[in-house]
């Protein structure tokens, strides 16, 4: 399996980029913020900038495994479990926790984005792919993640923007 150096996320084309040595490697369909993008602290939008993965969480898991305040309530993830708890919004499978790297944009004071808690993880397949529907972090599908996160070493650089990224977009996955 490749190991990951670089991860980008557009904004615009709700669109997650996986890059080892320059090469695009991945590309999954993502679902960030409903509020658009931004730092602020308590806004659920996505911050926008340069960071780092400072944690994985969930290594081994099962997927769909139901992750509350970081840790596995021993729940996976079905309908049933779904109906019991409408409006919940569910963190499954894994997490890539991000720390912003640029102070005063995305770290420290009222936009840190480490204790925002914003972070990769999965969502229930039910939920719609390519769409902001997040309060602030970024959504995959479970089997994705799950590949993305064996494949991301600690510290990844990742980058998020707002801009349209059409020539990843159409690029061969090599």
């Amino acid at each position: 399996m490749t190991t990951l150096d670089l991860l980008h996320i557009s904004i615009a084309d709700q669109q997650l980029y996986g890059f080892a040595g320059g090469k695009l490697k991945f590309r999954l369909p993502v679902s960030t913020a409903l509020n658009g993008a931004g730092e602020l602290n308590g806004s659920g939008c996505t911050p926008r900038g340069r960071f780092l993965v400072r944690a994985k969480i969930g290594n081994g898991l099962p997927v769909g495994a139901v992750l509350r305040g970081r840790r596995w309530t021993g729940e996976v993830w079905s309908p049933e479990l779904h109906a019991q708890f409408p409006g919940r919004d569910w963190i499954l499978s894994r997490i890539l926790w991000l720390s912003g790297c640029e102070p005063g944009r995305n770290r420290m004071g009222q936009v840190d984005t480490f204790r925002r808690y914003i972070y990769l993880h999965g969502t229930p397949d039910t939920e719609p792919m390519g769409v902001p529907l997040s309060h602030g972090c970024v959504r995959l599908r479970n089997e994705a993640l799950v590949e993305l996160y064996d494949a991301v070493p600690a510290y990844c650089a990742v980058h998020i923007d707002e801009a349209a990224c059409p020539q990843w977009a159409a690029a061969p996955i090599e």
